[in-house]
């Protein structure tokens, strides 16, 4: 690929070319583009005449090739990505200045300055653009949410006795993958079936090699014990084939296997043995009887499926395997309203195989433009061939229709939860005397034990619910805080937090007071607007009372904050829900009244911030409660501390260890010996 250089472009941006901004808010979602009332079209079309001249200046000098154009504003952020067959021509077509939709005008209006990168054929131009939408994410294109890797079960082959574990992220281990699933509950379910079905190993290769009497999983019938020998490896290696075929599709052939077996030993009147066979059996039932919808004629398929209703979209997304259903997913794409349904369908599926392979079946439920170069790209990134189909008939119609019903339902139950949050919303900015409903709530709370491992952290809801991709956690840093400080704990998270916010976010004065210029009218969030999420928040609940509160206050003062909502809660005397006093600055405490559902609301912002906290604690004090003294070693890697504990099996072994012995320790080098035998025998 080749990338040609944009004119004047240094002056817009502080950005290297081809770079990305990485922000501690980069997964924060863009703002839903509105198409209301309130744009001043007299501005607008003086602003797009001005975007269609700066268009034209770059569109003079491209070629006619296939690749890809960023539009950037006059800040450096950029509104739009986007793929051409021929450049030229399709950035003339913004150079116009006419026929253009109010959507397209306003990004035309806003348009700064434009970068491209020309590329060898229009695949390598789809695959190029979705994965610099999933970087960037521009306001103005499809962008997908919640776009986290898929859990797979990994039956390993790099150890005699197979291992059968959840996998998720690279495949960097060798063995044989099967997945995705949509959810890790999925995968476990499965796991624990086959368990019980196949008596394979979940654990460690360290723990397997350093057993000498089988463990508890051998006790309860869910695992063979190969670690000391109680089954041999040649009879092990056969149930680890058998798991293997299950999971490629061959569940009957499997099952069939099994009842001759259990046959065979009623018919020499084993009758344990016979049982041991039912129970796998009746395992193997459990899984395919949980799986709902299989299919019949089709080994391996993705059906994407979407539903339109309120301006608002919902893809869901079925997978299928080896002629079994693992699941499904619903997805809700930032998109404008003005879009088509197959144009939010086709940016979608292209940003959801930028990293991941595609199967060789994908249904659709809408007719893509370019569904041939869609299927050519993610043939080339899956190395076999990809169809991607929009069926008629048949078995695959109905697929494409179960899973459209499931979009459905779960779309209409999020507009219907998204409505009744507007109205908490708005019952919570009365409460505390906001001029508006808050858009952005932050939640604080700190958790330790006697001040060790103290962390704190931070939630975020809004219109849509919690947004569990903006937590944030902060460890506490300061030296100088006495163990236990909560108010000092309280101003390090906040100063942090604020800080970073001040810098990355400047907030100007009349952003300051867009609350206030709303009115404050008590009516519901509107639905078009249930998707936003803006970088500052409307409300700040701190977790605590009024020295708590001060401590916030105090923290947010330094910086120049002085804008931002605050309200502590304290507890009640016996610490019982629903007896919280609230503290604002400049008001007297207040309590809510018992049963009004603004009261629970802040109770499940409150219990979710302090969930949140004392998980990440519990996590941090596991880590420490489990360090291994050799991470603590300059220069012993993860290679070296393998090879170590390989050799003596524990650390007490290596710490008892003579210098001689750890020198002859294979993959260990002298100087790595001397190391190891400095650190437990300083000072003796």
């Amino acid at each position: 690929m080749s990338r040609q250089p944009a004119k004047d472009l240094s002056s817009q941006r502080d950005l290297p070319p081809d770079s990305f901004d990485e922000r501690e808010d980069a997964d924060e979602t863009p703002e839903r583009i509105d198409d209301g009332p309130e744009i001043d079209f007299d501005f607008e079309e003086g602003a797009v005449k001005a975007g269609t001249e700066i268009i034209r200046r770059f569109w003079t000098t491209l070629p006619s090739g296939p690749g890809v154009y960023r539009m950037f504003d006059e800040k450096g952020d950029v509104l739009y990505v986007g793929k051409a067959k021929n450049l030229k021509a399709r950035v003339g077509s913004y150079a116009r200045g006419q026929a253009h939709s109010n959507r397209i005008a306003r990004m035309i209006s806003q348009t700064a300055a434009m970068e491209f990168v020309t590329t060898a054929t229009e695949t390598e131009a789809l695959l190029l653009e979705a994965n610099l939408i999933k970087q960037l994410k521009p306001r103005f294109n499809v962008l997908m949410r919640d776009d986290k890797s898929f859990p797979y079960i990994l039956v390993t082959a790099d150890s005699e006795a197979p291992q059968i574990v959840k996998h998720r992220g690279a495949r960097r281990r060798k063995g044989s993958y099967y997945g995705p699933f949509a959810t890790v509950w999925a995968v476990n379910r499965t796991v624990n079936a086959l368990q019980r079905a196949f008596l394979l190993r979940t654990c460690t290769d360290s723990y397997y090699e350093n057993r000498t009497r089988p463990c508890l999983l051998y006790q309860i019938k869910r695992c063979s014990g190969p670690c000391t020998g109680e089954i041999g490896l040649p009879e092990y290696q056969a149930l680890a084939e058998n798991a293997k075929s299950f999971l490629a599709g061959k569940s009957n052939a499997v099952k069939d296997r099994m009842r001759e077996e259990m046959q065979d030993a009623s018919e020499k009147l084993e009758f344990e043995r016979a049982a041991r066979f039912r129970d796998r059996i009746s395992a193997l039932s459990a899984i395919q009887g949980t799986q709902g919808v299989n299919t019949q004629g089709i080994e391996e398929a993705d059906v994407f499926a979407l539903d339109e209703q309120a301006g608002q979209f919902c893809i869901e997304v079925f997978f299928f395997r080896n002629f079994q259903n693992w699941g499904n997913r619903a997805y809700f794409p930032k998109a404008d309203r003005s879009m088509t349904p197959d144009e939010v369908l086709a940016s979608f599926i292209s940003q959801f195989y930028d990293d991941k392979p595609a199967p060789r079946i994908v249904l659709v439920s809408h007719a893509i433009d370019d569904a041939e170069l869609m299927a050519a790209a993610l043939s080339s990134r899956a190395e076999n061939r990809v169809e991607v189909h929009q069926p008629q008939r048949g078995e695959r119609k109905a697929l494409v229709e179960y899973a459209q019903r499931n979009a459905k339902e779960a779309l209409a139950r999020r507009l219907a939860d998204t409505a009744s949050q507007g109205k908490l919303l708005v019952a919570l900015g009365q409460s505390f005397g906001l001029p508006a409903p808050p858009r952005r709530i932050e939640v604080y709370d700190n958790s330790h034990i006697m001040g060790t491992n103290a962390v704190g952290g931070m939630i975020v809801a809004g219109p849509s619910g919690f947004a569990k991709t903006h937590y944030r956690t902060f460890n506490i840093k300061s030296e100088e805080l006495t163990p236990g400080d909560d108010f000092g704990m309280m101003k390090e998270v906040l100063q942090r937090r604020f800080k970073r916010l001040v810098k990355e976010n400047p907030r100007t004065a009349n952003e300051a007071a867009i609350s206030a210029s709303e009115g404050g009218a008590a009516e519901p969030v509107p639905e078009s607007d249930s998707e936003t999420m803006p970088a500052w928040p409307d409300l700040v609940l701190i977790d605590g009372g009024k020295g708590q509160l001060e401590a916030a206050r105090t923290a947010l003062e330094e910086l120049g904050v002085t804008d931002v909502a605050l309200v502590g809660i304290a507890k009640g005397r016996d610490r019982d829900a629903g007896r919280e006093t609230f503290f604002v600055p400049g008001k007297a405490p207040f309590k809510l009244p018992p049963r009004d559902p603004t009261l629970y609301f802040v109770q499940r912002l409150r219990d979710e911030a302090h969930r949140f906290a004392i998980g990440t604690h519990r996590a941090k004090r596991k880590r420490e409660m489990i360090k291994n003294p050799l991470d603590e070693i300059a220069g012993i890697g993860p290679t070296r501390k393998r090879a170590l504990l390989h050799h003596f099996g524990t650390v007490k072994a290596i710490q008892r260890a003579s210098l001689e012995d750890l020198a002859t320790t294979p993959g260990v080098n002298a100087a790595t010996a001397r190391a190891v035998y400095d650190f437990f025998h300083a000072g003796g």
